[in-house]
């Protein structure tokens, strides 16, 4: 068996916005009924985080839960303990209507830190930034650039991008790019 890898090896672009890869994150798509009592309360004990509410991620460290649709959440947890998070969940969950696939070599995480971390992603997403409309735990499903992403802000100046592996190359340097064009003034200091 061969030696996991990060996508990037943890690439980096310092500035005044740092975009780093994170490294290997350990991913986990969970499918069904998100109001059933047994399947948030093994996601937060794999995870040490609150449910999210719809269009809301919950992380810490490289352990988390982002809330993808009205059926799927995103679990995250190390990438060694992917395994043992899925023998939990199917446990867990045994007879009830669920699907539980590790993504974890499939997706890329790109972590993005500065004072306008904001305006970078709304220079390549078609979603509503404004710090009334997306501020810390705000999640999106969306659009950077020609590519699907997700991000979440973790804080006022931090925001965390997943991809697909395949295209993580390309969204570091789209990310890299508006970053370096430096900040247009639109939102105020947020």
């Amino acid at each position: 068996m061969s030696n996991a890898v990060s996508a990037l090896d943890g690439k980096t672009s310092a500035g005044d916005v740092t975009i780093r890869e994170d490294g290997l994150r350990g991913m986990i798509s969970l499918r069904g009924d998100l109001g059933l009592a047994k399947l948030r309360s093994v996601c937060t004990g794999l995870t040490g985080v609150d449910f999210p509410k719809q269009g809301q991620a919950a992380s810490t460290g490289h352990q988390g839960l982002a809330w993808m649709s009205p059926d799927e959440v995103l679990v995250m947890v190390p990438h060694d303990a992917v395994p043992d998070a899925l023998t939990k969940i199917a446990k867990a969950l045994q007879g009830q209507h669920h699907l539980a696939v590790d993504v974890s070599d499939a997706r890329a995480v790109l972590i993005m830190e500065g004072a306008f971390c904001r305006e970078v992603i709304a220079k390549l997403a078609p979603v509503d930034l404004h710090p009334d409309a997306f501020g810390p735990g705000d999640f999106r499903r969306s659009r950077l650039g020609q590519i699907a992403a997700a991000f979440w802000m973790r804080d006022a100046a931090c925001i965390e991008v997943v991809c697909f592996r395949s295209v993580a190359d390309y969204a570091f340097d789209l990310l890299a790019a508006a970053a370096n064009g430096g900040p247009v003034g639109h939102f105020p200091n947020s």
